[in-house]
Protein backbone atom coordinates (compact mmCIF):
# COMPACT_ATOMS: atom_id res chain seq x y z
CA UNK A 1 0.00 0.00 0.00
CA UNK A 2 3.20 2.20 0.69
CA UNK A 3 4.06 2.51 -2.95
CA UNK A 4 0.17 2.87 -4.02
CA UNK A 5 0.33 5.98 -1.59
CA UNK A 6 3.92 7.57 -2.96
CA UNK A 7 2.44 7.10 -6.68
CA UNK A 8 -0.26 9.18 -5.72
CA UNK A 9 1.99 11.44 -3.80
CA UNK A 10 3.44 12.39 -6.64
CA UNK A 11 1.23 12.94 -9.05
CA UNK A 12 -1.01 15.33 -6.79
CA UNK A 13 2.45 17.46 -6.56
CA UNK A 14 2.55 17.46 -10.02
CA UNK A 15 -0.51 18.69 -10.58
CA UNK A 16 -0.47 21.33 -8.10
CA UNK A 17 2.72 22.27 -9.41
CA UNK A 18 2.90 25.48 -12.08
CA UNK A 19 5.00 24.13 -15.02
CA UNK A 20 2.60 21.34 -15.37
CA UNK A 21 0.40 21.57 -18.40
CA UNK A 22 -2.84 20.08 -18.92
CA UNK A 23 -5.53 19.62 -22.31
CA UNK A 24 -8.33 21.42 -22.17
CA UNK A 25 -10.15 21.11 -25.42
CA UNK A 26 -11.55 24.38 -27.34
CA UNK A 27 -15.59 24.47 -27.56
CA UNK A 28 -16.63 24.78 -30.93
CA UNK A 29 -18.57 28.45 -31.79
CA UNK A 30 -22.21 27.32 -32.10
CA UNK A 31 -22.41 29.88 -35.42
CA UNK A 32 -19.97 28.61 -36.78
CA UNK A 33 -22.04 26.91 -39.91
CA UNK A 34 -20.89 23.42 -40.20
CA UNK A 35 -20.78 22.63 -44.10
CA UNK A 36 -20.22 19.60 -46.64
CA UNK A 37 -17.59 19.99 -49.20
CA UNK A 38 -19.62 19.98 -52.69
CA UNK A 39 -19.41 16.31 -54.56
CA UNK A 40 -17.52 16.59 -58.11
CA UNK A 41 -19.83 15.73 -60.89
CA UNK A 42 -17.89 14.51 -63.89
CA UNK A 43 -20.09 13.70 -67.74
CA UNK A 44 -18.42 11.22 -69.26
CA UNK A 45 -17.16 11.95 -73.13
CA UNK A 46 -20.60 10.89 -74.58
CA UNK A 47 -22.58 13.40 -72.56
CA UNK A 48 -20.17 15.90 -74.42
CA UNK A 49 -20.92 14.28 -77.84
CA UNK A 50 -24.11 14.52 -77.22
CA UNK A 51 -24.09 18.07 -76.54
CA UNK A 52 -22.08 19.03 -78.85
CA UNK A 53 -24.57 17.24 -81.09
CA UNK A 54 -27.54 19.38 -79.64
CA UNK A 55 -25.78 22.15 -79.75
CA UNK A 56 -25.38 22.22 -83.25
CA UNK A 57 -28.21 20.71 -84.72
CA UNK A 58 -30.32 23.56 -83.02
CA UNK A 59 -28.94 26.48 -85.15
CA UNK A 60 -30.27 24.67 -88.12
CA UNK A 61 -33.73 25.17 -86.33
CA UNK A 62 -34.14 29.33 -87.38
CA UNK A 63 -33.62 28.77 -90.77
CA UNK A 64 -36.29 25.68 -91.20
CA UNK A 65 -38.60 28.02 -89.24
CA UNK A 66 -37.74 30.80 -91.44
CA UNK A 67 -38.36 28.40 -94.85
CA UNK A 68 -41.27 26.74 -93.14
CA UNK A 69 -42.98 30.24 -92.84
CA UNK A 70 -42.29 31.37 -96.29
CA UNK A 71 -43.76 28.04 -97.87
CA UNK A 72 -46.99 28.58 -95.25
CA UNK A 73 -47.30 31.79 -96.09
CA UNK A 74 -47.39 31.11 -99.65
CA UNK A 75 -49.75 28.14 -99.33
CA UNK A 76 -52.52 30.01 -96.96
CA UNK A 77 -52.52 33.17 -99.48
CA UNK A 78 -53.41 31.08 -101.98
CA UNK A 79 -55.27 28.25 -101.74
CA UNK A 80 -54.46 25.13 -102.16
CA UNK A 81 -51.37 26.33 -103.07
CA UNK A 82 -49.09 24.55 -106.38
CA UNK A 83 -48.23 20.58 -105.90
CA UNK A 84 -44.50 21.99 -105.47
CA UNK A 85 -45.20 24.10 -102.95
CA UNK A 86 -46.82 21.70 -100.99
CA UNK A 87 -44.13 19.19 -101.33
CA UNK A 88 -41.47 21.34 -100.13
CA UNK A 89 -43.62 22.67 -97.25
CA UNK A 90 -43.65 18.67 -95.99
CA UNK A 91 -40.16 18.11 -96.68
CA UNK A 92 -38.99 21.31 -94.62
CA UNK A 93 -41.92 19.82 -92.13
CA UNK A 94 -40.26 16.08 -92.02
CA UNK A 95 -36.73 18.09 -91.55
CA UNK A 96 -38.41 19.75 -88.58
CA UNK A 97 -39.53 16.70 -87.52
CA UNK A 98 -35.91 14.98 -87.87
CA UNK A 99 -34.49 18.23 -86.05
CA UNK A 100 -36.78 17.69 -83.43
CA UNK A 101 -36.49 14.31 -82.67
CA UNK A 102 -32.63 14.44 -82.46
CA UNK A 103 -32.68 17.47 -80.27
CA UNK A 104 -35.41 15.88 -77.82
CA UNK A 105 -33.39 12.67 -77.49
CA UNK A 106 -30.25 14.64 -76.77
CA UNK A 107 -31.26 17.20 -74.92
CA UNK A 108 -33.39 14.66 -72.75
CA UNK A 109 -30.63 12.27 -72.31
CA UNK A 110 -28.16 14.93 -71.09
CA UNK A 111 -30.65 16.41 -68.77
CA UNK A 112 -30.77 12.87 -66.81
CA UNK A 113 -26.75 12.65 -66.98
CA UNK A 114 -26.85 15.96 -65.57
CA UNK A 115 -29.55 15.58 -62.95
CA UNK A 116 -27.00 16.16 -59.81
CA UNK A 117 -25.47 19.11 -61.11
CA UNK A 118 -26.83 21.68 -59.25
CA UNK A 119 -25.29 25.12 -61.67
CA UNK A 120 -27.69 26.09 -63.93
CA UNK A 121 -30.64 23.41 -63.28
CA UNK A 122 -33.37 26.08 -63.02
CA UNK A 123 -32.74 26.99 -66.68
CA UNK A 124 -31.98 23.34 -67.99
CA UNK A 125 -35.32 22.42 -66.84
CA UNK A 126 -37.07 25.70 -67.77
CA UNK A 127 -35.49 25.23 -71.25
CA UNK A 128 -36.32 21.64 -71.16
CA UNK A 129 -40.04 22.69 -70.50
CA UNK A 130 -40.15 25.04 -73.28
CA UNK A 131 -38.59 22.72 -75.66
CA UNK A 132 -40.71 19.60 -75.12
CA UNK A 133 -43.98 22.24 -75.28
CA UNK A 134 -43.12 23.14 -79.03
CA UNK A 135 -42.69 19.40 -79.24
CA UNK A 136 -46.25 18.95 -78.47
CA UNK A 137 -47.14 22.21 -80.21
CA UNK A 138 -45.62 20.68 -83.46
CA UNK A 139 -47.29 17.00 -83.03
CA UNK A 140 -50.58 19.20 -82.89
CA UNK A 141 -49.47 21.45 -85.92
CA UNK A 142 -49.01 18.13 -88.06
CA UNK A 143 -52.18 16.44 -87.06
CA UNK A 144 -54.19 19.69 -87.98
CA UNK A 145 -52.68 19.81 -90.84
CA UNK A 146 -55.40 20.38 -93.84
CA UNK A 147 -55.47 18.38 -96.67
CA UNK A 148 -56.01 19.74 -100.69
CA UNK A 149 -59.58 19.15 -100.48
CA UNK A 150 -60.10 20.63 -96.76
CA UNK A 151 -58.10 24.02 -97.21
CA UNK A 152 -60.78 25.05 -99.65
CA UNK A 153 -64.01 23.34 -97.24
CA UNK A 154 -63.15 24.47 -93.94
CA UNK A 155 -61.10 27.87 -93.75
CA UNK A 156 -60.66 27.72 -90.08
CA UNK A 157 -58.52 24.54 -90.16
CA UNK A 158 -55.54 26.23 -92.17
CA UNK A 159 -55.95 29.16 -88.83
CA UNK A 160 -56.03 26.51 -86.42
CA UNK A 161 -52.59 24.77 -88.34
CA UNK A 162 -51.03 28.26 -88.54
CA UNK A 163 -51.51 29.30 -85.04
CA UNK A 164 -50.29 26.12 -83.18
CA UNK A 165 -47.43 26.42 -85.83
CA UNK A 166 -46.54 29.91 -84.84
CA UNK A 167 -47.45 29.03 -80.95
CA UNK A 168 -44.73 25.92 -81.22
CA UNK A 169 -42.28 27.91 -82.85
CA UNK A 170 -42.76 30.91 -80.72
CA UNK A 171 -41.65 28.58 -77.38
CA UNK A 172 -39.29 26.79 -79.42
CA UNK A 173 -37.07 30.15 -80.26
CA UNK A 174 -37.58 31.21 -76.84
CA UNK A 175 -35.99 27.89 -75.23
CA UNK A 176 -33.52 28.26 -77.72
CA UNK A 177 -32.78 32.03 -77.05
CA UNK A 178 -32.55 31.58 -73.49
CA UNK A 179 -29.68 29.44 -73.33
CA UNK A 180 -28.21 31.67 -75.58
CA UNK A 181 -28.61 34.28 -73.40
CA UNK A 182 -28.71 33.29 -69.91
CA UNK A 183 -25.30 31.33 -69.38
Amino acid sequence: MAPLLAIMTVVAVQLATPGFTTYEPTPTPVDTPVTQRPRAIEHSNFYYARLTIHRDASYAMIPLFVTEYALGASLYAHPPGSNGTRTAHGIVGAGLIGLFGINTVTGTWNLWDSRHDKPGRARRYIHAGLMLLSDAGFVATAATAPSRRTVLVDPSRKRLHRTLAFASMGLAIGGFGMMLVWR
